[in-house]
């Protein structure tokens, strides 16, 4: 059986006219016949090509505002036509029916009108009915019927068309036909989670995907699925790897909770802060944020919630990191920046974060809804006689935040709000605790007067007194133990701190 076809006809309607006119031109010179409706017909007239209009087809006009136009037998007839069957054929020839061969659609915006924040009404108007029918109809039948299913499809089909002098192969024709329901299920899926307030399902689907270097380790293969260019603009440096995204994934989310503080800076290593720190300029934030783990810096991601400026760059310069992300940088201070060839440097833009999370586990999704809460003092119970100081309590709700984006279990210690250490995924809190004194010991930092947050609850009294025995003063913990009073109990005996915020940060 020949599987390569010569079309002879094409239908075109599309909501983007960019980049259409070579392709109808080619069209034009291969003889291909071409139906369109309104303002395609309208475009394909103003290029002095001969068109077909549907209502000539069909002897019907564009009725209900044109809600309907294609939606008719002898359009879909043409499309679903089984060339090898006969009965198929015959009825085509007894009910006047023209074999369609290509089929050319473009869908309504509908995800750009939701974004643009239209009213309900436009956007429902952007919901297409005849453009996802043609689609269907098209690739189901790919055997005879080739489908471009968007405007990005255009160029690729002239290359086709061009290459072959409009000869068509089944190969091509399959492959359009899987380009054409990836669109519509993609179309589908978006206005199901505009319309869904209740249902409990789980349907997301990504145009753009970008194929990295590898995956996790350089034997797997990996793929980002998402627009980065929605999310930053990117100014220098090689192609961000699947690790790169992981940690600065992390990054953006742990520098969301000072977003609007004084100048801070974060160094993160395998998804997890190992520095941070709070200070009036930022070259001095990055400065003591570098102090808190100067060895994991290495090769790590960091990121400012302020502009860069030529001071903080010449620090940064001095170090070996993978990305660097702020909301922007001086021209000096990036010029220095730029300074190794494959630094990642990254513009952070001002666009609202996803408020849900899923990943694969086992044989499907787990999927739940961001940790947006953040500790703060209307949360707060004071559990013990004693109560931290105004300071205290600042670098509690300090420590509070990093602890919540850093993986459990976790203990991390901060003093005049600088991350000094953190136990970080470890299999017990007391192990946790017992890495983080043992790595601010190393880096010689004075734990007294240091505070304490923790992820979780402490089940037993243990981790008070190891932390009032290294001198820290201050906790702050979500409480919720059966054995809570132990722990109460200890802090008031030993003129300690402590406070119970009711909410649990684990983070696997």
């Amino acid at each position: 059986m020949n599987t390569t076809k010569k079309a002879k006809s094409a239908l075109i309607s599309v909501f983007h006219k960019d980049s259409l006119a070579p392709l109808v031109k080619k069209l034009a010179e291969l003889n291909i016949t071409i139906y369109s409706t309104g303002g395609t017909e309208k475009f394909i007239k103003n290029l002095d090509i001969q068109v077909v209009p549907v209502e000539d087809l069909t002897s019907y006009p564009s009725i209900l505002g044109g809600r309907v136009k294609t939606l008719h037998p002898k359009v879909f007839g043409g499309i679903l036509s089984r060339r090898d069957n006969e009965n198929d054929l015959l009825q085509l020839k007894e009910y006047e029916i023209p074999e369609i061969d290509i089929v050319i659609v473009d869908l309504y915006p509908f995800e750009k009108t939701v974004k643009n924040g239209a009213s309900e009404q436009d956007i429902i108007e952007k919901i297409d009915i005849g453009g996802i029918s043609l689609i269907r109809a098209a690739a189901k039948n790919f055997k005879d019927v080739f489908c471009v299913s968007s405007m990005n499809q255009y160029n690729e089909f002239l290359h086709i068309l061009t290459e072959a002098n409009g000869e068509i192969t089944l190969d091509q024709r399959k492959r359009f036909a899987a380009k054409a329901f990836a669109v519509s299920s993609h179309y589908d899926s978006a206005i199901f989670n505009y319309l869904n307030k209740s249902e409990l399902a789980f349907r997301e689907s990504f145009n753009t995907v970008s194929t990295l270097r590898y995956g996790e380790n350089p034997h797997q293969k990996g793929y980002f699925f998402g627009d980065l260019e929605a999310l930053f603009d990117k100014l220098h440096g090689k192609e961000l790897s699947y690790n790169n995204l992981l940690d600065v994934d992390a990054a953006v989310n742990l520098i969301q909770e000072f977003k609007n503080d004084i100048p801070t800076f974060a160094i993160l290593k395998h998804n997890n802060a190992c520095g941070l720190a709070q200070r009036d300029t930022l070259k001095q934030a990055y400065i003591d944020a570098l102090a808190g783990d100067s060895i994991s810096a290495f090769g790590g991601v960091l990121i400012s919630n302020k502009e860069i400026d030529v001071e903080t760059a010449t620090e940064i310069h001095k170090l070996f990191c993978e990305v660097v992300i702020a909301p922007s940088y001086n021209s000096e201070a990036l010029n220095i920046l730029k300074g190794k060839k494959n630094r990642i440097i990254l513009i952070q833009k001002n666009i609202e974060l996803p408020k849900t999370q899923y990943r694969t586990a086992l044989n499907g999704v787990l999927f739940q809804e961001k940790d947006n809460k953040t500790d703060d003092a209307s949360v707060i119970n004071a559990a013990t006689l004693k109560e931290p100081t105004n300071k205290e309590m600042e670098d509690l709700f300090f420590a509070s935040k990093i602890c919540k984006h850093t993986k459990s279990n976790t203990i991390v210690l901060v003093k005049n709000k600088q991350l000094i250490a953190s136990g970080t995924g470890q299999t017990s809190r007391v192990d946790a605790l017992n890495q983080s004194i043992t790595k601010a010991n190393h880096f010689k930092f004075d734990l007294n007067g240091a505070v304490m947050a923790s992820d979780a609850f402490f089940p037993f009294p243990d981790c008070v007194e190891i932390a009032d025995n290294a001198g820290i003063k201050a906790v702050i913990q979500p409480g919720g133990s059966i054995k809570d009073q132990l722990s109460i109990d200890y802090c008031n005996e030993h003129s300690m701190s402590m406070i119970f915020t009711g909410t649990r940060h684990f983070k696997h």
